[in-house]
């Protein structure tokens, strides 16, 4: 059975336009790098052709990992008001261990990005808070070391 990729309609879109350009630009770039390094010479010592083979694969390689992922989404819908923490929810909890509020989206594994303030469906803090309501305290389980955080607001 193939793995659902949990994703919202921007991170779909987003793979969308990536697999485009990977097809459209980044392996004609690739072709054409195979080219040009093949008219350098023997192709036994040539590293501009072995790097050119190098780029080709790792773009086909990042092709069918999109192909996969787009074949196999599934995408998060929010509609109104959530009363219970869900993937595709923006939340705001308050950290115990760190003492300071924090807010995240929940997003699938392939749009996380701390740095965005998006985080897994499938990380330990989202797997605590799924479910909660507002008020809710719940424990994040990092292996031998745990935390407690409380749900301050749900958007």
């Amino acid at each position: 059975m193939e793995k659902k990729y949990f994703v919202t309609q921007e991170g779909y879109d987003n793979l969308k336009k990536k697999l485009d350009h990977l097809i459209n630009v980044d392996r004609q770039d690739a072709s054409e790098r195979i080219r040009i390094a093949r008219g350098f010479g023997d192709l036994s010592e040539n590293a501009e052709y072995d790097a050119a083979k190098d780029y080709q694969a790792q773009v086909e390689a990042e092709i069918l990992t999109i192909q996969a992922q787009l074949d196999n989404a599934e995408i998060i819908e929010t509609t109104g008001k959530q009363d219970t923490v869900i993937a595709g929810c923006k939340v705001k909890i308050y950290d115990f261990s760190e003492d300071e509020e924090c807010e995240y989206t929940i997003v699938g594994t392939t749009e996380a990005s701390i740095l965005e303030g998006k985080i897994s469906n499938e990380s330990p803090l989202a797997i605590a808070i799924m479910g909660k309501k507002v008020g809710a305290e719940a424990v994040v389980e990092l292996g031998d070391d745990s935390y407690k955080v409380k749900v301050l607001a749900i958007n």
